[in-house]
């Protein structure tokens, strides 16, 4: 008799060591066997993947986890997605929110919004990722575009925090301020300068920024 998809899924503990280690060759070949059996895709996300990404999350505020495990265990996690992503969205699988991200206008720095992208994608949200040096017409653009729920921006050197300020600003003039919530972080930023510039949200790290954007969507 022929064991039923769902008997399978005690056999992919392995992807959850697999995200939480960043081996990603193993989370990759798991995730392939576990399509092949008929396993649902979305069960991967909710029972294993994403469990990984909140220890991962965990890990780091406690300092046992830092910056290179979080990279490996994104590139780990982002890998698996690759392949499950196309059969959520066949499926119409709905993504908790989508997420607009980047890092502001005169920034280049991406480590940081790298490691926001891969906890909020591990966290069960589509993100749109505009990449570095945004400008605030850019994120504008891909809010009214996508339907985005949130706007997430990072910036790394105190001479580009000006440009979230712009931004915010842009989007109220805009007329899609009621329609998004903004979220920024970043090393120079603070709950303080937040609140100045009129964000919904702040995240010191990136582990924060699943429950920041449930927070900040409730």
């Amino acid at each position: 008799m022929k064991e039923k998809p769902d008997d399978f899924m005690q056999n992919f503990k392995p992807l959850y060591e697999a995200v939480l280690n960043g081996d990603a060759n193993t989370a990759k070949a798991t995730t392939e066997t576990a399509l092949a059996a008929g396993v649902d895709p979305l069960k991967l996300v909710q029972e294993y993947m994403m469990p990984a990404m909140a220890e991962v999350g965990r890990r780091f505020e406690s300092n046992e986890y830092f910056v290179p495990e979080l990279l490996l265990a994104a590139r780990a996690m982002k890998g698996a997605l690759v392949l499950i992503r196309p059969l959520l969205i066949a499926s119409g699988a709905q993504p908790v929110a989508r997420v607009v991200l980047g890092t502001v206008k005169g920034d280049l720095h991406d480590i940081g919004k790298n490691l926001v992208a891969a906890m909020l994608e591990g966290g069960g949200y589509e993100v749109i990722d505009l990449g570095v040096n945004v400008t605030p017409e850019q994120f504008i653009a891909a809010v009214k575009e996508k339907g985005a729920n949130i706007v997430a921006m990072s910036a790394l050197l105190t001479t580009t925090m000006p440009s979230m300020k712009t931004t915010v600003e842009a989007i109220k003039l805009a007329g899609i301020r009621d329609q998004v919530k903004i979220l920024v972080g970043g090393a120079p930023v603070t709950q303080k300068y937040a609140d100045e510039i009129g964000a919904d949200g702040y995240s010191e790290s990136a582990a924060g920024i699943v429950a920041l954007a449930k927070q900040a969507l409730n």
